[in-house]
């Protein structure tokens, strides 16, 4: 009797239907290339292609959540996936600030080499601070500055008020004799034209995207807001009560449909940008327009980079407190060649 319900049990349990596992997912700005180009369709069609998942999508502007609250309300179980840019979380997790450093990765494979060092510590941080786990961390194009005054170099920030991407890219501005001021990304048009701030420091294609050309005349393209990764992860107790097939399947989607398609455009991001932005070649997005480019000389590149070393980085490792300085040093350190004294 025993032999055969044990039989009847393991057929009944062959035979049932696999039920589909249901995320509700909360992607990042909607207006943005990132997500219109990788994100929604990787969620709305490759993930559901591969295996069986539902997913209900949408984003966190169009959810009007504050941009502080995105990882702690994913945390809390709210839904199921979230993805923005780390530095919106730093205010909870100041240690997640050296994620994103300005100007030490120069191109998208330096940057990835960057992202790819420090993961195990952002992992660790998604775990214990948002009781979640990371998934993807793809990036934004390198964070420049437009400006709505008229500059010829990096000199010229100072005294001007700059919005800055993150809050070490504030640190830095500050350094540089400018006020850095915290505003949204998407109350940035007004205050450039409104005089609330000179400039503002976002990804190329993200200001072309959003129309920033609109509202300022210069830019410059040095990387003072590093690449503005966008952390994608899933709360962590929906990650532990999902079978270990769908784990595995999902993990390996979000790789190879996702991630490493968007760093691999961001490869040549910065030089179509920057056509789209000035004129200055040809625009594969759209129309091109007509801001003046500002060269970068290799004293104003130097200088900012003297400052981030000598000033700005041991000014984080005391915020972050911990070893996390160390940590620091032993990955994305020994990758990127600087060591925070």
């Amino acid at each position: 009797m025993k032999q055969t319900l044990a039989i009847l049990a393991a057929t009944t349990a062959l035979a049932a239907p696999a039920f589909a596992e249901d995320l509700s997912v909360v992607g990042s700005w909607s207006s943005l290339p990132l997500h219109k180009s990788y994100e929604a369709p990787f969620w709305g069609t490759t993930l559901p292609a591969a295996g069986d998942f539902n997913v209900e999508l949408t984003t966190h502007n169009q959810m009007s959540l504050g941009l502080g609250d995105i990882y702690p309300l994913l945390g809390q179980g709210v839904y199921d996936v979230a993805m923005t840019v780390a530095d919106y979380a730093v205010s909870d997790a100041p240690e997640l600030e050296g994620l994103d450093v300005p100007l030490i990765a120069l191109s998208a494979d330096e940057a990835r080499a960057m992202v790819d060092a420090a993961r195990p510590m952002v992992s660790e941080i998604y775990r214990d601070r948002f009781n979640s786990h990371v998934l993807a961390i793809a990036p934004y194009p390198p964070q420049v500055v437009f400006c709505n005054a008229e500059i010829s170099s990096l000199a010229d920030l100072t005294g001007l008020k700059v919005r800055a991407s993150g809050r070490m890219t504030a640190k830095l501005l500050e350094a540089l004799g400018a006020e850095g001021v915290n505003v949204s990304f998407s109350e940035v048009p007004g205050a450039l034209q409104k005089g609330v701030v000179d400039c503002a420091v976002t990804g190329a294609g993200s200001g072309y995207s959003a129309g920033w050309w609109e509202v300022s005349s210069h830019l410059l393209p040095i990387p003072l807001g590093g690449w503005d990764p966008v952390v994608t992860a899933i709360n962590l107790d929906k990650w532990n009560g999902m079978s270990a097939e769908n784990q595995a399947l999902l993990t390996d989607q979000i790789k190879t449909g996702f991630e490493d398609l968007a760093w691999a455009s961001a490869q040549d991001a910065l030089v179509n940008d920057i056509a789209c932005l000035t004129g200055n070649g040809e625009c594969p997005s759209g129309d091109a327009r007509s801001m003046t480019l500002v060269d970068v000389s290799d004293e104003d590149f130097a200088r900012a980079r003297d400052i981030l070393t000598s000033e700005v980085l041991p000014e984080w490792a005391e915020r972050a407190g911990g070893d996390w300085a160390t940590r620091w040093n032993d990955s994305v350190g020994k990758v990127v060649g600087v060591e925070i004294k």
